[in-house]
């Protein structure tokens, strides 16, 4: 099968970027957003950032144009009944998106893959609440997702290789790469990269390094382009969060004061030089900051109790 319409539930941070990279694929998409309001904000943050491609001659109008016709918004999950593809984008809320992949289930037709871009929930629990367990699966993308090349493609233990070899065409149509993993904690990146996070916290905390010398030590003594300071000014604590929640307990570094100490430490670790504090979204600064920024926008609409298709 090939996916040329795809549904986005959720167009905060991630959701507007896998709307935006889809469409530039050459795909209809269409998001859905809990009202209006940020149904508006939505298209709002889209032509803003394909207008800022443009401005940069790394879009010519013409593309530009297309792109834009090819994205649309709605409030009702109803109206996704048409797409090849539906790519979940909320909260990291496991009930809610039970519930949400239930409704999906009997909205979209039987053809139709039901994909979450969870990074900490369970996939199995989400195609256990639909009568197609086979046509689910998790495709994570990575913050921003116009820039990061990787999609963990996500398959459960019922997940059909169909499906999956139909998601893997589809993340490379979109110029990404596609890695395998199953449906296991934090999958590969998070399992991997959460207790380095949390290793370079203690080592802060117990005075050993400055968090300048830790970033440059790492950056320097192992060719990382980014410091662990720097990846977490990137993604956000609280992005972070829900992953280091799924990780307790799983390995030595995943500790009760880990999640405690979380989001106070993110504090001194993501700096204002780090993430670009202070400025709007989209602000003249590096793309670090303004991911950073933007990151930051979507913890404070997601914390709203009124949000419920926020970012995961």
């Amino acid at each position: 099968m090939t996916i040329t319409n795809v549904g986005v539930v959720g167009c905060g941070l991630m959701g507007s970027g896998i709307v935006q990279v889809a469409a530039q694929a050459g795909c209809q998409v269409l998001f859905v957003e809990a009202n209006d309001e940020l149904v508006k904000r939505g298209l709002g943050r889209l032509h803003e950032t394909l207008e800022g491609l443009v401005g940069k001659g790394k879009l010519d109008a013409k593309a530009w144009d297309a792109a834009q016709a090819r994205i649309a918004g709605t409030t009702r999950l109803e109206d996704l009944k048409s797409c090849d593809l539906v790519i979940e984008a909320m909260t990291e809320n496991q009930p809610l998106k039970n519930e949400t992949f239930a409704k999906l289930d009997r909205i979209c037709p039987p053809s139709t893959i039901l994909a979450s871009n969870t990074s900490s929930c369970n996939v199995t629990a989400m195609a256990a609440a639909t009568r197609r367990p086979g046509l689910v699966l998790g495709l994570h993308f990575f913050n921003p997702v116009p820039l990061m090349k990787l999609v963990e493609v996500v398959r459960t233990i019922l997940t059909d290789d169909a499906a999956v070899e139909t998601a893997i065409e589809w993340v490379r149509a979109l110029g990404k790469t596609p890695v395998q993993t199953k449906d296991s904690t934090a999958f590969i990146v998070n399992r991997l990269l959460v207790p380095y996070l949390l290793d370079a916290i203690r080592v802060y905390e117990s005075g050993l390094a400055s968090l300048e010398d830790i970033d440059a030590a790492m950056k320097l003594g192992c060719g990382y382009p980014m410091g662990p300071g720097d990846v977490r000014g990137v993604s956000g604590a609280s992005l972070r969060a829900p992953a280091v929640a799924q990780a307790h307990g799983h390995r030595r570094t995943a500790r009760t004061e880990d999640r405690e100490g979380l989001l106070p430490l993110h504090r001194h670790v993501a700096t204002p030089e780090r993430t670009g504090a202070g400025r709007p979204p989209g602000a003249a600064a590096g793309p670090r900051a303004r991911a950073a920024c933007i990151a930051r926008e979507g913890c404070r609409r997601r914390a709203r109790a009124t949000c419920r298709v926020g970012e995961g």
